[in-house]
């Protein structure tokens, strides 16, 4: 592993982390799992969801760049129709981004803030943050941890959960920055090509470390 990146200065005593890695690489069953330890967690997809939630200006934001194709009929946003959009166009891909990013952001600065209040009894918090290093915020957290896996076991665990081709899934991992260069940047790698048990010995472990017991 390369150099770990340089985070902020804690805030009224709280680590503040980020959890990320390469799609399908096991981030959401990693989060799962440090929520298990006891950490705060947050789910920076779930953030995204709501940015662009029916009725929000990031909703007319979408449907004004993308048109009426990514409405559906009951007034909610196709989500697969815009995701074939933005994975075959990187302008689009950028142009959605630069209306989900921003909030996403702010709420989980707020999150951050609402759980390091002086007298607060949290140590450690933890957001899960899928583009992380490709928005450029890696330096906006205390520790960056990322979960990765084999490149092959990443474009089937894709296939398997998505049901698209695997032109179509490693087109969607070629989107991101490599699993091996997110690694080299992270200050801990959790290796998910094992078993269960052996991700979870990993989780238990940095658990520790971020809380200073190791």
């Amino acid at each position: 592993m390369g150099q770990p990146a340089q985070g902020r200065a804690v805030t009224h005593g709280l680590l503040r982390v980020a959890l990320t890695g390469g799609i399908a690489t096991g981030k959401s069953y990693c989060l799962a799992r440090f929520a298990d330890c006891g950490a705060p967690t947050l789910d920076a997809d779930l953030l995204a969801r709501q940015a662009v939630a029916p009725g929000t200006g990031g909703f007319a934001a979408v449907v004004s760049r993308f048109g009426a194709a990514v409405e559906k009929r009951d007034g909610g946003l196709d989500r697969e129709a815009l995701s074939r959009l933005v994975f075959s166009d990187p302008a689009a891909r950028r142009d959605l981004e630069a209306i989900i990013h921003p909030a996403v952001y702010a709420a989980i600065n707020r999150w951050f803030e609402g759980l390091s209040r002086p007298g607060g009894t949290v140590k450690v918090a933890i957001a899960d943050i899928p583009l992380l290093f490709e928005t450029g915020h890696e330096r906006d957290f205390d520790r960056v941890v990322v979960a990765a896996c084999r490149p092959d076991q990443q474009l089937e665990r894709l296939i398997a959960r998505s049901g698209l081709t695997e032109a179509d899934a490693q087109r969607r991992i070629d989107s991101q920055m490599p699993i091996d260069e997110k690694a080299k940047r992270a200050h801990y790698v959790i290796d998910t090509s094992g078993s269960e048990a052996e991700t979870n010995f990993q989780v238990e472990d940095i658990w520790q470390k971020l809380n200073g017991n190791r």
